[in-house]
């Protein structure tokens, strides 16, 4: 797709109105309507372009003549696909636990790809330290008001697609930018009183730890093998909100979120990072029906289920982490 005209920045969104599909397998094997919305769909691979493309529009119309980016894979992907097809040059920061497809993927949308830290928030250090330029945008993928309120369409969309409000809404945490436009998105569409349950895996589990300690809390390291969970520490945005709303915050094992991922493979024939099996394996690991049994949920006629997506996913990999999982 060639650079968006100047004119169309103010009449098109960069991301795609995705579908919110009834998933005929999940609604057999747990007795209720559960539907995906496809996020996965976004031509970047993840839900992040929509608040991403929101963040880089907008800097544009202020003047921005540069876009830098640390992340994980996922949001350096969306912000170098969101810059080129604004005609910007873009520099995304990676750490060491990015695999090497992923950084090809986004120098395949034309950005400057450079390795920094173990983890994503080191390499946000590092970014930070580039994008000290006025005229440069620096991209954080969870902490902005500008992406919240890019995610916000997500639940807009679904609004209008779903025969009626689901009475529980599941979403994956890294960050909690996701889950920051979830629940605003769900305030704007009269659905604040829907209970949203927040999916993190054990050892990409900072906002679950944040929320029991009563505070922004930091986790020493990322354990998991969804390494696209992998903030540190979530935004004190995700943090506010959860005090303020009905949110459910609940872990997985990567086994599950694994096993998420290779059921909803033969189910749907796409492939999604385990990141995104933590929010799957609410339903494929009867989390659900386990928080109605613990009387957490009331009666759920249908839920729906964000499929975030991602990008760094592979058949190889899938097979590998079914043997390494002995799934």
């Amino acid at each position: 797709m060639d650079a968006l005209k100047h004119d169309d920045i103010h009449q098109r969104p960069i991301y795609i109105e995705t579908p919110a599909i009834l998933s005929t397998p999940l609604s057999n094997s747990t007795g209720f309507k559960v539907y995906l919305k496809l996020e996965n769909l976004q031509v970047p691979g993840s839900f992040k372009i929509r608040g991403i493309g929101n963040l880089c529009q907008k800097a544009v119309l202020k003047g921005c003549k540069r876009v830098v980016c640390a992340s994980g894979g996922n949001g350096g992907l969306a912000a170098a696909y969101a810059a080129r097809l604004l005609n910007l040059p873009a520099t995304i920061v990676l750490p060491t636990t990015t695999p090497d497809f992923m950084a090809q993927k986004i120098r395949d949308q034309e950005a400057t790809v450079e390795v920094q830290g173990s983890v994503w928030d080191e390499s946000n250090q590092y970014a930070m330290t580039l994008a000290k330029d006025p005229e440069c945008l620096y991209v954080n993928p969870c902490d902005h008001p500008d992406i919240w309120e890019g995610h916000e369409s997500l639940i807009v969309e679904t609004k209008q697609q779903l025969p009626c409000p689901p009475d529980v809404v599941v979403a994956s945490v890294g960050g909690g930018g996701l889950l920051c436009g979830v629940i605003q998105g769900m305030q704007r569409v009269g659905w604040g009183h829907i209970p949203v349950v927040a999916m993190e895996t054990e050892g990409a589990d900072c906002l679950n730890v944040s929320l029991r300690e009563n505070k922004v809390a930091t986790i020493p390291a990322i354990t998991s093998v969804a390494k696209c969970l992998g903030a540190l520490t979530p935004c004190t945005k995700v943090f506010e909100l959860c005090q303020k709303n009905k949110v459910i915050s609940k872990l997985c094992t990567d086994k599950q979120a694994i096993n998420a991922c290779l059921k909803f493979a033969d189910d749907h024939r796409q492939l999604v990072e385990p990141a995104c099996g933590a929010s799957l394996a609410a339903v494929y690991s009867g989390i659900l029906k386990d928080l109605q049994t613990q009387g957490q949920l009331g009666e759920i006629k249908s839920a729906l289920i964000v499929v975030c997506g991602g990008s760094a996913v592979t058949l190889d990999a899938l097979s590998k982490w079914k043997k390494e999982f002995d799934l």
